[in-house]
This record gives C-alpha cells, structure tokens and sequence, in this order.
C-alpha cells in the first residue's frame, strides 16, 4: 500500500469523518456514561463490516485484519467528553450540556475513519490492528477498567498508539508531532484533605480547634515539599485547587475539605510527595490539636514511549506526511529553546496501555491561532480544525499496517 494513496483515501473520505465527528460533538457524553456515543461507534463498525466487542464497563474493540499471520498493534480513541458549557462559535453546538472541549470527538471519528481504511486494505495487513475505542479518560479510569475486562488479550498485544489534537498550536492543521523515547506525560493523583476541628463561637476560639487556621498551615506546610525536600531535577507539581468549610463570618466550623492535584514525572518522585502529602497534613493538624484525613482519588502513572517504536513511527510519519510536517518532540523543543522541554503537562491515562506494553504518543495541531484557533484545550470556547481529521485518519491506520509490515 503507498502512502499517497492511503493519504487521498482518507481525504476522500473527508465528509463522512466530519459527519461522524459532528454528531459525536452534539452528543457529547462524560465519563463511563456512554450510551449514544458507544451506540453510534457500534452501529458505525458494525455497518463497515465488523462485529464489535464490549470491553469494561463503555469501551469497544474490533479487530481488522487477522488473515495473515503477524503480530498486533493497537490503535486507541477516547469517547468522553467534559462537563463543560458549550460557548465555542460553531455550527454544531452540544446540545447535552457537556462539551467535547478535549477533542476526543475529534479522535474517535478519526478512528471510524482508520476503521473504513483498514476495512478496505484488510487482505493486505500482516497480522493484525485491534482498534480501542476508550470510555473516562478525562476521569483517568477508561483505559484501566479496559485492561482489567482483557483488552491486551485475545489477541495479545504487541505494541500501541494513541493521537492527541491539540488546538492552539502554531503548525498548519495535520502537522504529527511524535513523542521520543522516555516520559512524556506525567503522572496524575488526585487527593482529598479532610480536617476535622471542633466547631464553636467566632468570639471564644478558645473553646473550639479552628479547622480552617489548621488548613491554612496545612497549605503553606506543603509547599516546603517543593521547595526543601525535591531536588532540582525533580520535576513536581502539587496544588491545592479547592478548599470548602464554614457557612457564617461569626462561627468557627466543625470540618475543612480541600482538593489538589499532584503530577510527577518520576514514579519514585510520585510516591514520596504522596507519602509526605500524608505525614505533613496529619502532623499539622495533630500539632493544632485537629485531625486530617488524606485519601487518593482516581489517578494514573507516567506515560512512557517505547524509543524504538518513536523511531520506527517518525520514519512512517515522514513517509506519509513529508519531512516538513512530522517530527518530534525533541525537534520541536530545539525550535522553541534549549531550555524548553518537550513534556506535556497534561497527564493521560493511556498511560496505563504504555506500562503494559511499547507505545507511543503522538500530537496532531488541530487549529492554527492565526486562523482563529486561540483557545486552548478543556476551555468552553475551544474548536478544532476539521481539516486535520484526514491526516489523522491515515496516520492511525498506515503506522498500524507500516508496523506490522516491519515487524512480522
């Protein structure tokens, strides 16, 4: 199969893939409740001639190809969308209340579409593609509940890939950025703080234990971790994002909850901020004469790129894009500085896949801010270019065969 080809295949395609895109975007559904966006895929893949599996609690897989003999590489697309209020200026508003502000809209049309190019070129595949489409990723539990419920089995997995658009970023729509060998996205836990005090009077704090001056030390107490007891190359972030407790001016309350968020880089890094989070809170809080209870949300471990598999990827990338519009992210951290470093941010709980077995991230620009792409992803007014869902749909399915090809 030439690259070309496939490319002006999928280009062919074009209106079909919007479509699909558009009415997962007025449909746009949250965590592992599914229920249209999972009919609509099913019906989709079932209508192009596959028999699609249930995996987990909303997640699918179907197999393409499997009539030569090879090993597996997995594709994945994510479902969920955000509970978010639509403000974006487009023809094809949500019409759920939640909003598709992170692009899998985007992503699992692209993967229908690598699901029709895959569909037309299946005697031609050596070995197989297994396509996941995933459910909760913006929770951080679609991609493990999958793992658990089998889906790196029957048939075993050899390797996978996933695609990120990314809206506001300075690149013609369809530009592949690929991840190099190593971490590219950070862990991610979530944790509650609960801080119990005793209420009382404002005017006779003497008779109560302030739960909020103990929150308050709490939240200075912690920054120290960062500061004092990380060193410099131990890349942390822990914040404090939500704090509740009191109902009146006048009154000491009887509990305190705060919220945060931690993202390391470094599993080692990631377990000791967890266990210092724990120490430091309850041993400020004992100090005060107040309790605090720490627990753990949902969360996920750093996602780690094979290195030989990013090498093998950008090779297929260049080949079916040109040099001009593929490249890495050490390229793009060369472009933008020496001192910028090519990690995102943002944690992904495909993460979980790549702990499992080689995988690789790659970023697809998805809206120029010269054209009117200026907001960024999770925002209410962020859009994406349609444009890139061609390129999107050829690069998911011609990496899977181009792999295969090479790895029989």
């Amino acid at each position: 199969m030439e690259a070309e080809q496939l490319l002006q295949q999928a280009q062919a395609y074009k209106e079909q893939i919007i479509a699909n895109r558009r009415y997962l975007h007025t449909h746009a559904e949250t965590g592992f409740d599914l229920k249209e966006t999972v009919a609509y895929v099913k019906k989709t893949l079932t209508d192009m001639g596959y028999e699609p599996k249930e995996c987990g609690k909303a997640g699918l897989t179907v197999l393409a190809g499997g009539k030569k003999p090879g090993k597996v590489f997995m594709i994945r697309g994510d479902m969920d969308a955000l509970p978010i209020q639509e403000e974006a200026d487009v023809d094809f508003p949500s019409q759920t209340g939640k909003m598709h502000a992170c692009g899998h809209d985007m992503h699992t049309a692209m993967m229908l579409g690598a699901a029709k190019l895959l569909k037309d070129h299946e005697d031609e595949i050596e070995g197989t593609v297994k396509l996941m489409f995933q459910p909760a990723e913006e929770i951080f539990q679609g991609s493990h509940d999958m793992i658990e419920a089998g889906l790196l089995e029957n048939p075993k997995v050899d390797a996978a890939l996933m695609i990120h658009v990314m809206a506001g970023m300075p690149f013609p729509a369809g530009t592949v950025i690929a991840s190099d060998g190593g971490v590219s996205a950070p862990a991610a836990d979530y944790f509650k703080i609960s801080v119990q005090g005793k209420g009382c009077h404002g005017s006779m704090p003497n008779v109560g234990v302030d739960p909020i001056t103990v929150a308050a030390h709490i939240i200075t107490g912690l920054q120290e971790i960062n500061a004092r007891e990380l060193a410099i190359s131990d890349e942390a972030v822990m914040t404090i994002g939500s704090i509740h407790g009191g109902n009146a001016g006048n009154a000491i309350p009887d509990k305190v909850e705060l919220e945060g968020t931690i993202r390391t880089y470094d599993e080692e890094v990631r377990e000791f901020l967890k266990s210092r989070l724990v120490e430091m809170s309850q041993g400020i809080a004992a100090s005060f004469r107040a309790n605090a209870e720490v627990t753990f949300g949902s969360g996920c471990p750093t996602l780690v790129n094979d290195g030989d598999l990013s090498a093998c990827v950008v090779k297929y990338l260049k080949g079916l894009l040109g040099p001009a519009n593929a490249f890495t992210a050490g390229q793009l951290a060369a472009m933008a500085g020496p001192k910028k470093a090519p990690k995102t941010a943002g944690s992904e709980d495909f993460a979980y896949v790549s702990q499992e077995v080689p995988s690789i991230m790659l970023a697809l620009a998805a809206g120029h801010p010269e054209k009117g792409y200026c907001y960024p992803q999770h925002h209410p007014k962020v859009k994406f270019d349609e444009d890139a869902l061609p390129v999107g749909t050829a690069v998911y399915a011609y990496t899977a065969m181009e792999w295969l090809k090479e790895h029989k």
